[in-house]
């Protein structure tokens, strides 16, 4: 049976809605937008919630649907390795069902496995992928939308298996035969092309292949022009052409949250940073070990071993010899999570080899100078690579040294380096209950950081009662873990009153849900010479939650902050501000609020029906801007603040009710306006231009509007209608509430007549 997918997802959404499933039908919609689109936060709450509703309902195909979206996503543009296996493994099986087999997506848990393997490590699984692969096209037509996918992960399996003239054949053959059913390859077709021809030494060729891809319809459109821009970049880079391959390459901001181009992207920049096109800092060093480490977590073993390697002969051309060393070993530890090694310890050994017979710059002063010269230093212009290599020989022996050489190894990214010199020099070579704080705190966070939560442990065991309790309290605050983190903070302040140890304890007993308790916490940093600007803001936020006026007034004036308000609670009128609000499917919203006070905000624009908030609240929130303020004074005036919001304060008991149908001329829409904003009825356009609506009587497509209007708890649904029918009587075209006339039993059937009739 052969499915137009997209017709079944456009089915099953009509479904769903009618049998009173909004929610899902709605999320089924969006699940292969967030994949792509990259809103990963909200993919991964709402298709595991809606594959079990799936489950939950009995429907077989909608769940194997999404469960293959989510893992697109992780395996895709995240690059997901060995952690997605299992459940790739299990959609295999899963699409093997007998009610599931017949599903347009069946084909594509085949897809998602093969990508999952070649993540984990593309030459050791080629051969079981070009199996699976095989078997999964035999029998698959060209005009079956599953035929490019399959093809070009077969392509890729080619490839890694070191066969790319075979690789070439059969992708000339699949878009041969795409063409003939009348079908056009996708653009990752064409891509995957292209770097078969690269691989088999034909670079010109493989140049002219991605340019006539060009055209040709993506399966991941928000992908394309980062992932065109970035072979293009690696091929043109290949052949000699590097000032085409530095125009093309895509800036790091651009690449940075795309995992799955970080090798290829490693590969173009090694290339242009050979031939003097770009430069070979340190700073691109810490970016290519930060995506080592992110690799490690997803179990990408062959590219942290690839990345190693690039980055490895990257350190050695700038003379970062140290790390060099280490990024060999890091290349050498992938060997053992890799199925296919062939061909690996010999480049491990090149690395180790040009390490060797690279020479290290001699330091800028004599060894008793280190540390003075290391404090000099410009933080703008010095280079902590460089540093790192001139502070090792002393390190360890030398405290002063120590601190300084280990705290910036962890800043490029070596923490676990760091922690194990440190750890060595205060705790096994010293006495960690003699160590200065300011050691004890320097080791704690490397260990923290390099995840050796067990060292940690151990040194706190060794530590007088307030040093082993706030060594806890940092660790279980960066694990999470608030009750204990609590626990140990109030027994590090009651052995000893430190602001360490309150921030602490105050932050966790927030989380545990008391802001009255968290204020009373802080409160004493008041009157205390150690509290910074953070602190009284902090104190601010949770006593505002709390509704401990009092302190927010004392709080406030501490900061010089302009409240009007001298006691009690603070309503004013501030400015406008964006706050950001969880949404129900996982991802964030931001809603125009107006601030009124140091720490509260009332929400201005009308919510959509289901959400746990609406126009009319008052909310708490945290007043650290979560983006910097423009410094061109023009760009300010438009410029509204985003915060986040941290709590209900009080709820405004607003209603939303929905409209839908043709946009009103603009004198129509103004008077709408008004008559609305009369009664203090906060309304909300959520369409945009692009939103239209087909004119009954002669089928053209008019411009639509559709959003919310909210009315407080004093107002009738009845009410409301009557002063929509009013307002809109004289329109030349209708506009509908259907909810509200349901509620309110008046005009049901012209309501539903009118949604029906423009398509709404």
């Amino acid at each position: 049976m052969d499915v137009d997918i997209w017709a079944w997802v456009g089915g099953t959404q009509r479904e769903l809605h009618e049998a009173g499933n909004t929610g899902l039908a709605m999320a089924l919609g969006d699940v292969p937008g967030q994949a792509l689109e990259g809103r990963y936060a909200q993919l991964d709450v709402v298709a595991p919630a809606v594959a079990e509703q799936a489950e939950a309902l009995g429907l077989p195909w909608l769940e194997l649907f999404v469960r293959y979206w989510h893992l697109l996503g992780r395996v895709g543009d995240r690059a997901n390795g060995a952690v997605a296996l299992g459940d790739a493994a299990d959609l295999v099986e899963y699409a093997r069902r007998d009610d599931v087999r017949e599903c347009p997506s069946a084909p594509g848990a085949v897809e998602v496995l093969a990508i999952a393997q070649a993540n984990t490590d593309g030459p050791g699984y080629a051969e079981e992928r070009l199996a699976a692969l095989g078997a999964a096209l035999d029998g698959v037509e060209p005009d079956s939308l599953a035929f490019s996918g399959l093809t070009t992960q077969y392509v890729a399996a080619l490839l890694d298996a070191g066969r790319p003239e075979e690789a070439v054949t059969y992708a000339e053959a699949a878009v041969e035969r795409l063409g003939q059913a009348g079908r056009e390859a996708s653009w990752e077709l064409g891509a995957e092309a292209a770097r078969a021809l690269l691989a088999a030494g034909r670079g010109e060729d493989a140049l002219t292949a991605l340019q006539s891809a060009t055209g040709f319809k993506p399966d991941d459109p928000v992908a394309k022009g980062r992932r065109e821009a970035l072979l293009a970049s690696l091929i043109q880079g290949t052949i000699g052409r590097m000032d085409g391959a530095f125009e093309a390459l895509p800036d790091l901001d651009v690449v940075g949250d795309h995992p799955r181009d970080w090798v290829e992207w490693s590969r173009a920049v090694s290339l242009l940073a050979g031939s003097g096109s770009i430069a070979n800092t340190w700073q691109l060093g810490r970016v290519l070990q930060q995506w080592i480490a992110y690799f490690e977590t997803t179990g990408g073993h062959r590219a942290r071993f690839e990345l190693a390697l690039a980055a490895g002969h990257l350190a050695v051309a700038r003379q970062g010899i140290w790390q060099a060393r280490l990024l060999a070993d890091k290349a050498e530890a992938a060997l053992a999570d890799l199925r296919s090694t062939e061909g690996l310890p010999e480049r491990i050994a090149a690395l180790r080899a040009a390490a060797d017979g690279a020479a290290e710059l001699p330091p800028p002063g004599g060894p008793d100078e280190l540390v003075a010269l290391f404090d000099a230093a410009d933080g703008q212009s010095a280079d902590p690579e460089r540093w790192v290599g001139w502070l090792a020989p002393r390190s360890g022996p030398d405290l002063e040294v120590t601190r300084r050489h280990t705290t910036t190894l962890g800043f490029l990214g070596y923490a676990s380096v760091g922690a194990d010199i440190y750890w060595k020099a205060i705790a096994e070579d010293g006495d960690p209950a003699a160590a200065g704080e300011e050691d004890i705190a320097y080791l704690t966070g490397l260990l923290i950081e390099a995840g050796q939560d067990d060292r940690v442990e151990q040194l706190a065991a060794r530590l007088p009662a307030s040093g082993s309790h706030l060594a806890l309290a940092r660790l279980y605050r960066a694990r999470e873990r608030w009750a204990e983190t609590a626990a140990e903070a109030e027994a590090a302040v009651a052995a000893h009153e430190t602001a360490e140890g309150r921030r602490l304890w105050s932050v966790a007993t927030q989380h545990l849900g008391d802001s009255a308790a968290a204020a009373e916490i802080l409160r004493p940093m008041l009157d205390s010479e150690e509290a910074e600007e953070e602190d009284i803001w902090r104190l601010i936020v949770v006593a505002t939650a709390a509704e401990d006026w009092a302190t927010v007034h004392a709080a406030s004036a501490r900061l010089n902050l302009p409240v009007q308000t001298k006691e009690g609670p603070i309503d004013e009128q501030w400015h406008l501000m964006r706050a950001v609000l969880p949404a129900p499917d996982g991802g964030r919203r931001e809603v125009l609020s107006l601030r009124t006070g140091p720490a509260t905000a009332r929400l201005a624009v009308p919510q959509p029906r289901g959400m746990e908030y609406n126009a009319g609240d008052v909310i708490v929130f945290d007043p650290s801007p979560l983006e910097p303020i423009p410094e061109d004074p023009k760009a300010q005036e438009d410029f509204v603040i985003p915060f986040a919001g941290v709590t209900m304060l009080r709820p405004g008991g607003f209603t939303s009710w929905f409209f839908d149908g043709v946009a009103p001329t603009e004198h129509e829409w103004t008077e709408f306006n008004e008559v609305l904003a009369e009664r203090g009825w906060p309304m909300w356009v959520y369409s945009d231009e692009t939103y239209g609506v087909t004119s009954p009587a002669t089928g053209e497509r008019l411009p639509g509007v559709f959003g919310w209007i909210a009315v407080p708890p004093t107002v009738e649904p009845a009410e409301l209608d009557a002063v929509l029918d009013d307002a809109t009587e004289q329109w030349t075209h209708p506009i509908t509430w259907v909810d509200l006339a349901r509620e309110v039993g008046v005009e049901v059937e012209r309501h539903e007549r009118i949604a029906k009739e423009y398509g709404l």
